[in-house]
């Protein structure tokens, strides 16, 4: 089963990453004089208090000032970002509505879901990606486990090797992962998603579940907080924001080193000159010290993405998990 996207995608996408510099210095100058009158809208799929939306609203403080225009941020909650895509959908193609996503609404709901009623390469255009990030296992503080191992030894005296792991959407990355946890340590992993990841850390931080994967920058100021404990990552490497982290591959369970990515969309038919400007804003605010400073703090890897680029990202990652899904059993609902 491949688990990793291909080398010739990748390599796609490496030749066209030398486009960010040119691409930002090029429209930097003239795009973001020509700024809109009318506000911006930023559309969220997911509750305020969510690392997505508090990464929407340090990057709307900041375009407001670059795109001389309001910025709102407008929380259409529920399905997995379903609703808010289907809002974006809808949404007038003239430049002032956006959607900050990653990947799992854009990239993987249309391969769970049989009629999410949008289809991201006919309905978007994507306009510019500003970092990745890295699923994570997460275990509550009314646990004793400390470690991967610590949650499997326990899991396995306490409650006859049986355990209730929270995700934050269903026919999400995260569910996937909780059912190859279990049969890589051979436990009875069973995945409850919520709304989000805001009510799934509720439960986490109220000891109504033992455990929870979700993205780092959900997780990260309640690990610090000492609520709950981050226990493993997923991606190729250790995170900066959590140097004492293990990654599964470090653990054994490999295959699962790709990242996945957090961007904008606009409706189809955005007008060229829309999508520059607004990308090239994004280009100069995330380059800025104090905002780079508190997505990396998030556990974020700052990584601009000019359209082309992002939308390449979108294809291969959707790709790549097209094929785990299949394999996996797992039937479209």
């Amino acid at each position: 089963m491949a688990r990793s996207i291909s080398r010739r995608a990748f390599g796609a996408l490496a030749r066209q990453a030398t486009l960010c510099a040119a691409f930002s210095a090029s429209l930097l100058g003239a795009g973001l004089a020509q700024a809109q009158s009318g506000t911006i809208r930023l559309l969220v799929g997911f509750p305020a208090g969510g690392g997505t939306d508090v990464i929407a609203r340090t990057l709307a403080e900041k375009l407001k000032d670059e795109l001389d225009a309001p910025v709102i941020v407008e929380n259409r909650a529920g399905a997995g970002g379903q609703i808010a895509a289907q809002v974006l959908k809808a949404a007038h193609p003239d430049g002032t509505t956006f959607f900050l996503t990653h990947d799992h609404t854009v990239s993987i709901l249309p391969l769970v879901v049989k009629n999410p009623g949008f289809d991201p390469a006919k309905d978007f255009v994507a306009v510019a990606g500003f970092a990745t990030f890295v699923n994570a296992l997460a275990v509550s503080g009314g646990t004793p486990a400390r470690s991967v191992a610590d949650y499997v030894a326990w899991t396995r005296s306490a409650n006859a090797g049986r355990g209730t792991v929270g995700v934050p959407a269903p026919g999400s990355v995260p569910e996937f992962l909780v059912k190859l946890i279990g049969e890589k340590y051979g436990l009875d992993l069973q995945a409850a998603p919520y709304r989000g990841s805001a009510p799934m850390l509720a439960d986490m931080l109220g000891n109504q579940i033992s455990a929870g994967v979700g993205s780092v920058p959900d997780f990260i100021e309640n690990h610090k907080a000492g609520k709950i404990r981050v226990v493993a990552v997923l991606g190729g490497s250790r995170q900066a924001s959590l140097p004492d982290v293990p990654t599964f591959a470090e653990l054994g369970l490999a295959g699962f080193e790709d990242v996945p990515y957090y961007g904008f969309f606009a409706p189809a038919g955005t007008s060229r000159a829309s999508i520059d400007r607004f990308a090239a804003a994004i280009s100069k605010i995330v380059a800025m010290p104090d905002v780079r400073a508190k997505l990396t703090a998030m556990g974020l890897t700052v990584d601009f993405m000019p359209p082309q680029v992002l939308a390449a990202r979108e294809h291969a990652y959707a790709q790549t998990w097209a094929h785990i899904i299949k394999a996996s059993g797992f039937q479209p609902q």
